[in-house]
Order: structure tokens, then C-alpha cells, then sequence
């Protein structure tokens, strides 16, 4: 079962691996937004179409003015999608009207939504999600000044609850959060049925759990909170027990709103005390660096070695995700995720290494921006996530399979490993289509780990403890016959999403699997 699941997850991952996580979303509120409209004409939802028009309309023009002139004033990249994504999430969140007052309302919550990215920001990065500081803005507001408006989360309705599921699973899904959001929603729900079924009691009323939990299941804002705002990957910690400790305080407060004079800490107060747990979590912020070289492992790998200039810490086995500001960017836009090739004692020198574009397929824009980028040239880290880690038992067996450059997590974790002085049972399965593309040789060699190599051709000159898959083609029975003892290892696969699922009758067999996909820059 657990292999099929696997098998799943990573052909559906691959797929929407070809679009950014920040154009899919926008995509995604976008399409919402449309769904919203027709239903808006049939009375299904409470703002009319002309309602919904002007406010988004309203809130996409501030939005995109603040951002476009802050980031101008500070020299940034425009991110325009950042914008759009901010302006559509407060159209759900917010009370559309077509009301004066109202309206002002609803530009001074695009204003401060907007500006909280670049005021309530610690060296370079946000610390809050900026469609609840807007939201919040504005409920405060309303306390002296009614007229203006407040948080409404009309999209919490029977009527939304179908299609917000669709498209939110499709982005968790890209982003990888499907697991701590669908824990949220559950910590919500749960604490809001047992909140709910409290009042009933107290008033002397008598109501079944069922009859409670469906109407806060699909009347309530909780699937649009998580899905569209608390997955936000910017405002959450590396850690995925992290994330869910985060999810967890979310989901409480969100389920119980705690009333604080004339509001409550409802959702999106909720999202912003998890935002500050996130960041007492690990103090995010965007991390200088400069290029220092380019090497050229094989004939299609490039490796980029880097001279961080910032306070960065991680573990091997993480990602980074790299910005490069460029025009006329693609589907994908400025950012791509690369596993770590170094290990931390490596630091201030940092490198990632990624594949070469093919004679047969074009370039992204992102390959072309970072192919021009020099030697002295400066670009940014966004971020450090990710938990293909190690058990931290020595002691415990490994199995390591990496396709092409899936190598490089499990080079960070061998060359860490040689350095600390840690002494594992390591046996790394590498898959490349031919012998020169052996990349990192030297580096695994030196960890003295048993490695069976799947290309066509023999390589030149293997090492005592290495072994040429001789006609053997990589797949599940193929690694069962080269890893016998798959049943007493941890396995851990690296490489295309499409590879990891036709592994997956092989690896269910193994005490677990961690798996660690990408879908190509």
C-alpha cells in the first residue's frame, strides 16, 4: 500500500513539478476566483459579481503599485505573481462591496498587506503571512471606524468547498504540505466541533458531533487558511515536525478564537501567531552569496561553489532555494530548489551542482540567467528546508539510491559522515546513463560505502568496494536483486519523481522510505 501511495504521489508530483509553486498558486486563486464569479450569479456565494469585479480589481491595482514602487525604491526584483497572489487571497478573506467606505477599506488593507513584506521583515525576508496583516489591519480599524469593514471569509461556504479542496490539494501537492495542512485542518475542526457542542451544552441544548461537523467542515474557512496561506513555504520553519507544531497552534486558535476586547484571535490572528512561532522556529532571512567558481563534474554537470556571506546553518541532506533575478522569466519564475552537495563543515563555502540543458529540449529561462552569472556576481538564498535526513542511529543500515544528479544529498551526508568520524552500514545504488556522468567519484570513494553502479557502459578502474550492474536494469526487481537485504535497510531515493514511483514496489520493503523528488530548473 505504501508503495502505491508512493507511485502515485510521484507521477502526479512530476507533472505539476514543470510549474512553479508561486505561478500554480496564483493560478490556482485565480481559477477560484472565476469559479466564484459564476457561482456569484446564481446567489451561491455573498458577494454579487460586480462586488467581487471591483474589489479585485481594487485590491490587485494597490497591491501591485506598493510592490512595484518598494521594490524599485530598494532595488529588488519585481515579482509580480507575489502581488497577484496577495491581492486574490484578500479577495476571499475580505468583504467585497461596492460601497465608497467600504472600498477605501479594502485599498488600506492591499496597502498594508503589501507593505508589511518589506516593514515586518527581518533582513530581507517576511515574517508574516501579508494577506492576514492586511486582514488584521483592517479588523483593527473597524473597532473605531465601522464603516470601513473587516475580515469576512466568505469563502468559507458549502458552495466553495469542492473546488478549494481541488486546487489546494494540487498546490500541498507541489509544495509538499499536504501532511501538515491536512493536520491542521483536522487540529481546527476537532477543537471547533468540541468548542461548538460546549456552547450547545451550556445552553442546555443537545446536538450530535455528526451535525456539527459537517457545517464546520465546509462552512468554515479552515481548508482555504491552510491550503492558500498557512502552506505559504516563506513563513513556515525547515522542519517538518516544525510544521506541524506550527499547524497544531494554528489549528487551536483557529478552531477556538480567543476573544481580546472587541475581536476575537480568529483565523487569520491565528495564522499570524503561527507565524511568529515559525520564526522563533528559525529566524529566516535571506542569505548573501557570492560566486566564487564553476566546475564541470561530468560532460552535463555544472557545479556552482559559492562564499556565503551571512549566518547559514543546515543539515546534510537539505535543500536550498536559490533566486536568480531575470526578465522574462517562464512558467517557473526566479527560484529553483538544489539539494546541498556540501557539507556543513565545508562553510563559508557552499555548493550546489544541477544538469546541464539537453540538445533536445529548451532552456529555461531560469538555466539561461544562471549561466550568465560570473564569477564575483552576487545572487540570494531564500530559504533552507527539507527532511531527507539520516536517522540519527549510526547504527541504523542505509540504502541510498540516486539517479544522475539525485546524487548530490547523498554526497553532503557521505562527505559529513567522513568527517565527523561517523561510521555507517551505507550501500548507494547510482543510476546514470553512462559512465562518464559518474559525478562526486572521488568524493564517494573516499567514504569507503558499497556502491552498485546502473549505466551502459562498464566504468574504468572501479574501486575494490564498487560494482558495475552488469545487464541488470534498474527497476524493482532489478534493486532487489542487487540490494538483498532491502527488508533491514532505511531506504532513501533521490532522483526523478518519475524513477521514484517505478521503485516503489521494491523500496515498500524496506523499514521506511524518504524520498527526495525534482522535476528539473
Amino acid at each position: 500500500m505504501l508503495g502505491t501511495l508512493t507511485a502515485v504521489w510521484n507521477r502526479v508530483f512530476a507533472v505539476l513539478g514543470r510549474v512553479s509553486m508561486y505561478r500554480l498558486a496564483y493560478v490556482a486563486l485565480a481559477a477560484l476566483a472565476v469559479i466564484a464569479l459564476l457561482l456569484s450569479f446564481f446567489g451561491l456565494v455573498g458577494p454579487g459579481p460586480l462586488e467581487l469585479v471591483v474589489t479585485l480589481v481594487v485590491l490587485a491595482a494597490v497591491c501591485v503599485g506598493v510592490d512595484a514602487a518598494m521594490q524599485r525604491v530598494l532595488g529588488l526584483p519585481w515579482r509580480i505573481e507575489s502581488s497577484l497572489i496577495t491581492a486574490h487571497i484578500l479577495l476571499f478573506v475580505l468583504r467585497p462591496t461596492l460601497e465608497l467606505t467600504g472600498v477605501a477599506g479594502i485599498a488600506i488593507a492591499a496597502l498594508a498587506a503589501s507593505l508589511s513584506k518589506y516593514v515586518l521583515a527581518w533582513r530581507g525576508r517576511h515574517i508574516f503571512n501579508p494577506a492576514a496583516v492586511g486582514a488584521t489591519v483592517l479588523t483593527l480599524l473597524s473597532v473605531a471606524w465601522p464603516a470601513l469593514g473587516s475580515s469576512s471569509w466568505w469563502v468559507g461556504t458549502p458552495a466553495m468547498a469542492a473546488p478549494v479542496i481541488v486546487l489546494g490539494i494540487l498546490l500541498l501537492v507541489r509544495t509538499e504540505k499536504l501532511r501538515v495542512i491536512t493536520g491542521f485542518v483536522v487540529i481546527a475542526v476537532a477543537v471547533a466541533v468540541v468548542r461548538t457542542a460546549a456552547q450547545y451544552q451550556s445552553a442546555g441544548v443537545e446536538v450530535e458531533v455528526l451535525e456539527l461537523l459537517w457545517p464546520l467542515l465546509w462552512s468554515s474557512p479552515f481548508l482555504f487558511l491552510g491550503a492558500f496561506m498557512l502552506s505559504e513555504p516563506l513563513t513556515l520553519p525547515p522542519r517538518r515536525w516544525q510544521q506541524f507544531t506550527v499547524a497544531a497552534v494554528v489549528g487551536v486558535l483557529a478552531g477556538w478564537p480567543i476573544p481580546v476586547g472587541d475581536i476575537t484571535l480568529g483565523q487569520e490572528r491565528a495564522l499570524l501567531i503561527g507565524n511568529l512561532v515559525a520564526f522563533a522556529f528559525a529566524v529566516r532571512t535571506a542569505v548573501r552569496l557570492t560566486l566564487v567558481s564553476r566546475a564541470a563534474p561530468t560532460p552535463t554537470v555544472r557545479e556552482l561553489t559559492f562564499r556565503v556571506h551571512d549566518r547559514l546553518s543546515f543539515v546534510p541532506g537539505q535543500y536550498l532555494e536559490l533566486e536568480v533575478p531575470h526578465r522574462h522569466t517562464d512558467a517557473r519564475g526566479t527560484r529553483r530548489e538544489f539539494s546541498i552537495a556540501s557539507a556543513p563543515e565545508d562553510l563559508p563555502q557552499l555548493k550546489v551542482a544541477f544538469k546541464d540543458g539537453s540538445s533536445t529540449k529548451p532552456l529555461s529561462s531560469y538555466k539561461k540567467a544562471l549561466a550568465v552569472v560570473g564569477e564575483g556576481d552576487r545572487l540570494a538564498i531564500t530559504g533552507v528546508w527539507g527532511d531527507f535526513l539520516l536517522p540519527k542511529r549510526d547504527a541504523a543500515p542505509i540504502l541510498m539510491v540516486a539517479a544522475g544528479i539525485g546524487v548530490t544529498p547523498f554526497v553532503s551526508q557521505l562527505r559529513h559522515a567522513r568527517l565527523a568520524g561517523q561510521e555507517r552500514d551505507i550501500v548507494l545504488v547510482y543510476v546514470v546513463s553512462d559512465a562518464a556522468e559518474l559525478a562526486y567519484r572521488e568524493e564517494i570513494e573516499a567514504s569507503g560505502v558499497h556502491v552498485v553502479v546502473f549505466c551502459r557502459d562498464r566504468p574504468a578502474d572501479l574501486p575494490p568496494h564498487w560494482q558495475w550492474a552488469r545487464g541488470v536494469r534498474l527497476d524493482a526487481d532489478g534493486l532487489l536483486r542487487v540490494v538483498p537485504d532491502i527488508a533491514a535497510r532505511h531506504a532513501y531515493i533521490s532522483g526523478p519523481a518519475a524513477l521514484i514511483a517505478d521503485l516503489a514496489p521494491a523500496l515498500e520493503r524496506a523499514r521506511s522510505i524518504t524520498t527526495d523528488a525534482f522535476s528539473g530548473y
